[in-house]
């Protein structure tokens, strides 16, 4: 496995998205063995939020926040010296909806505000079973409170020894310069990290956060790295859709909405990069995660699995390392094919 940095922190170039522990998509039993595989299969880095295992098919439904951190927390008992935790606060959950492991409702909760960033870390802490949070991140902008209350409660968390490094996601380049400029105006930590979309079919972060990355010093981390399961190979113009996966089982996506995205521009997409990895004998998996890790400033790819099996063919998927004029000539054949 090769590693990069984030920060002080050094992580394997795969890491594990646990946002479907603790769903229908994914039992505690499956997520556990899930754990236990990835730490085997030396994917080291495991990244969830207050959020994940809310059931977001109905926002009223009072169980599920925090559940992904409890199963993450029971699997990685005994093991927490092996591995990295990166977690996320800053959602806001259903305002009438009280927190299952708090049960009253709380209209304050979320935002990037120091009072709910102090409840937050706790309660982070405690469901993941850990005394300190190895990146602690604010998962979306909040315009209400100025960044330099976030980071200036982010910074006290790092000094009392709660978070090794911090970072945000969904941050523009504009909020990125902010929140640098705010940092060095008033002493705090600076994010090591900003986490935002990017994959093959995806690539708007390449026009100015990757950019800004670079400026600022920033790692970057994508999200939905494979769009979703679309570039794992697994969906074909040929074959029937498989019936058991997210963007299939009806549970996060609607027919209609399921006829737009297996679209004949789509197929022909799919077609063009598999065409590009079988030339040079990769697969369109290889080459997703290998696009990714060609992009300049990227540190981890953190692909979901919801099943054994699947984290162990994204570890062994990240190897193949594309040149820059190769991950060029990948975006051209996505390109072209549209």
């Amino acid at each position: 496995m090769e590693y990069r940095h984030i920060g002080s922190l050094t992580v394997p170039v795969v890491g594990l998205g646990c946002n479907q522990f603790g769903t229908a998509a994914c039992d505690e039993a499956t997520s556990i063995a899930v754990v236990h595989e990835a730490v085997e299969a030396g994917v080291t880095y495991f990244d969830v939020a207050d959020e994940y295992g809310q059931n977001y098919a109905d926002p009223t439904d009072p169980r599920g926040w925090g559940a992904s951190e409890e199963i993450l927390g029971r699997a990685l008992r005994g093991r927490r010296d092996q591995v990295l935790i990166a977690t996320k606060f800053g959602a806001r959950p259903h305002a009438d909806r009280p927190h299952a492991d708090r049960p009253h409702a709380d209209r304050e909760r979320g935002g990037a505000g120091a009072r709910w960033a102090r409840t937050a870390l706790e309660d982070s802490l405690r469901r993941l079973g850990t005394d300190y949070i190895d990146l602690y991140q604010l998962h979306v902008p909040d315009p209400s409170v100025p960044i330099a209350e976030t980071l200036a409660v982010l910074d006290e968390f790092v000094r009392a020894g709660q978070v090794r490094e911090i970072g945000c996601c969904n941050f523009t380049a504009a909020m990125l310069a902010e929140a640098d400029q705010a940092a060095a105006d008033g002493g705090f930590r600076r994010f090591a990290s900003v986490q935002n979309l990017l994959n093959l079919f995806q690539r708007a972060a390449l026009d100015e956060i990757l950019p800004a990355c670079a400026e600022f010093g920033l790692s970057f981390i994508p999200y939905h790295p494979l769009a979703s399961g679309m570039l794992t190979g697994k969906y074909r113009r040929t074959e029937a859709l498989p019936a058991d996966t997210r963007l299939t089982d009806g549970l996060m996506v609607t027919p209609e909405a399921r006829t737009r995205l297996f679209s004949e521009k789509t197929f022909a997409r799919l077609e063009a990069l598999e065409s590009f990895a079988g030339e040079r004998g990769h697969s369109l998996l290889e080459l997703a995660f290998a696009w990714l890790l060609a992009q300049p400033t990227v540190a981890t790819v953190i692909a979901g699995a919801a099943r054994p099996g699947q984290v162990s063919a994204n570890a062994a998927a990240a190897t193949w390392r594309l040149s820059p004029a190769e991950a060029a000539q990948a975006t051209q054949a996505v390109l072209t094919a549209a």
